[in-house]
């Protein structure tokens, strides 16, 4: 159950661990009307987390220019495991990154197949874990906390090859 109050936040309640009183259950303010913030990430073996935050949708631009830093920073061949998501499909980036092929492998997840895709463990983790119950008054602080917990996730590097290690493909 959800209620808004006279300032546009919504009132939603935490059903996770906290330090309120037992019994009193605790009531986060969330704003539910602003713009839209997007992320675009990458996890690797080696292991690292890259991400690219965006405000509003993530399209075919976005997608090359995040593939393009990747490149720049990742010596060798890349792999690219992408989910069958519009900007990751388009005509435009293919002929964009066609160029790239001699180091840039592209390999089509099957559709819903989140347990293949290790970057799902990245996000599953940053929901469920560094940001649970988090409810930011807007993009600004939103963008700050996810920008820290990338961070906080770059310094364990064993919890990043847990996000291989619970796919069932061979890396």
């Amino acid at each position: 159950m959800v209620f808004v109050d006279e300032s546009g936040f919504s009132l939603i309640p935490y059903r996770g661990r906290t330090w309120a009183p037992r019994g009193k259950t605790p009531v986060l303010r969330h704003c539910v009307n602003w713009p839209k913030l997007s992320a675009i990430s990458a996890v690797t073996p080696n292991p690292h987390v890259y991400m690219h935050l965006v405000r509003g949708t993530i399209k075919s631009p976005q997608v090359v220019k995040f593939v393009r830093h990747l490149l720049r920073y990742i010596p060798g061949r890349l792999l690219l495991l992408w989910d069958g998501n519009n900007p990751h499909r388009s005509k435009t980036t293919r002929e964009e990154l066609s160029g790239y092929a001699s180091r840039l492998t592209v390999n089509r997840l099957p559709p819903y197949a989140p347990e293949l895709n290790p970057d799902e463990g990245l996000w599953a983790y940053l929901k469920g874990h560094a940001l649970r119950g988090f409810c930011p008054p807007d993009i600004k602080t939103l963008t700050a906390a996810l920008r820290q917990a990338v961070r906080r996730v770059r310094r364990h590097p064993r919890l990043i090859r847990s996000f291989f290690q619970a796919c069932p493909l061979s890396f």
